[in-house]
């Protein structure tokens, strides 16, 4: 695989991570630049261990993945973005306690949630004899990058949404679940 596709497969596969990172951006109240590395680091390295796992696993794994893994994903994403969403709508004060979106937890399921695709492209780089550590890590440092900088753009845009941002940050993710789940029904 030569590095112009790797490049656009690294790029196409962050994208769901960039989508959270703004969105995660526009949460943080109080950002510091710790929250958009730890959310990068978070993203880059789900995003380059699973298709590294994908790839392990070759075709032998992929008839039980591809059935279910854009539901995981939509589940995932959905569960979070609706607490998200419920928390937007039951902040009562100023200083009520604000879920963090840089807790490792919810880093540790939206990392899962936007990497299981890349389970999937790991399968098909196994196929075509793709150098998988070369791979791995130009789409995982491409993620880490993207995912930086969603967070930034994400806190630049955080202050038009004011107390409405964690709403806003769960229709993100909502959004993304239904977008991975038409994709695979569709596709």
């Amino acid at each position: 695989m030569d590095l112009i596709s790797i490049a656009l497969l690294a790029i196409s596969l962050s994208m769901d991570a960039f989508a959270v990172s703004i969105g995660n951006g526009i949460t943080i109240r109080n950002l510091r630049p710790w929250h958009a590395i730890k959310t990068g680091l978070f993203f880059g390295v789900f995003q380059a261990l699973m298709p590294t796992i994908g790839w392990l696993a070759g075709r032998s794994i992929s008839t039980y993945i591809v059935d279910y893994d854009h539901w995981i994903a939509f589940g995932l994403l959905a569960i979070i973005g609706g607490k998200m969403i419920w928390d937007g709508f039951h902040e009562e004060e100023e200083d009520c306690e604000h879920e963090d979106p840089t807790r490792t937890r919810w880093l540790f399921l939206l990392a899962i949630a936007t990497s299981i695709d890349a389970l999937a492209a790991g399968i098909s780089l196994a196929m075509v004899n793709a150098n998988i550590v070369f791979s791995a890590l130009f789409i995982g440092c491409t993620t880490f990058a993207l995912s930086v900088l969603g967070v930034m753009i994400g806190k630049k845009l955080g202050p038009l949404f004011q107390k409405k941002a964690e709403f806003v940050g769960g229709i993100v993710l909502i959004g993304i679940g239904v977008k991975i789940l038409l994709e695979h029904l569709m596709g």
